[in-house]
């Protein structure tokens, strides 16, 4: 991945602070913008809803976007840079408020607070590959089909939950994706095994022949997929099916399926195509 040495002394960031960050844990928020702003020239804007969000990131001009939220607004805010095709000019910086924090820390991003802002502002930009899909949207991690169970979609313990956070995240994971594909953040997992086919750059890895339990599919080596289909075991464990590739499409019976944060579908068929260094976040420097 390509890595490009950032500059806190001459860069303006813009600030973007995510509203269920601030209601959740307006501690770390408040040192968030201590730390950004003894080091930069900082612009803060605070959202209160997705407009707003999507509308401080088109007007951001020549400064760096920085967003202060959890793995949704990580996700969102790419989601909206790549709808406007303005990922390949943008380095995307985050630090890491909220529950939902895992995306984020395997993607290299420290969960520490302070340990996050000094990244944005002495870290260096890596290049991500991306899976975009046929209705353009993207998974910056895992990719599972079906979902997980119920429990482990609901997002990590708030520090201060309450009905107007859950509404509030709830219109937020919503504009996660465009019309027509619908999000289920809490959909219940699919009943019993599914019968799909699943093709990796046109060839079949599985077909509707052969019950599956589960695929999934997560970044590879730079430009592919690793896509990994675990077969019904009868008697004897069944081992799973491996391929790498750059296109992998679905299809068979109405599935579900969870793209990093959001469970989307039902849907009959949907095509993945890896991008490759497609998106920059911003991450620590190594020694």
């Amino acid at each position: 991945m390509a890595e490009v040495a950032t500059s806190a002394t001459s860069e303006q960031l813009l600030v973007v602070i995510d509203p269920v960050a601030r209601r959740s844990d307006g501690e770390s928020v408040r040192i968030a913008k201590d730390v950004l702003g003894a080091g930069a020239a900082v612009k803060l804007c605070l959202p209160e809803g997705p407009e707003e969000f999507a509308r401080a990131l088109r007007r951001r001009g020549s400064r760096r976007p920085v967003v202060v939220g959890d793995d949704r607004a990580l996700i969102r805010a790419v989601s909206l840079l790549h709808r406007h095709r303005e990922l390949a000019g943008c380095a995307l910086s985050v630090v890491p408020v909220g529950g939902a924090l895992s995306l984020a820390r395997s993607l290299g991003v420290p969960t520490g607070t302070v340990a996050a802002a000094r990244a944005v502002l002495d870290g260096v930009e890596r290049r991500m590959d991306l899976l975009v899909d046929d209705s353009d949207g993207v998974v910056l991690g895992a990719l599972r089909i079906p979902p997980v169970t119920a429990a482990a979609q609901q997002p990590e313990p708030e520090t201060a939950p309450g009905r107007p956070w859950l509404r509030t995240c709830q219109s937020l994971v919503r504009t996660l994706v465009p019309a027509g594909r619908p999000s289920r953040p809490a959909a219940a997992p699919e009943p019993g095994p599914s019968r799909l086919r699943v093709e990796v750059d046109g060839e079949t890895l599985v077909d509707l022949n052969q019950p599956v339990e589960a695929v999934s599919v997560s970044p590879g080596a730079a430009g592919v997929a690793s896509v990994e289909v675990r077969p019904v075991s009868v008697g004897a464990e069944a081992s799973p099916l491996l391929a790498e590739g750059r296109t992998v499409t679905v299809s068979g019976a109405h599935f579900r399926y969870r793209a990093d944060a959001v469970v989307s579908g039902p849907v009959r068929t949907r095509t993945w195509v890896v991008r490759e260094g497609a998106w920059g976040l911003t991450v620590p420097a190594t020694s």
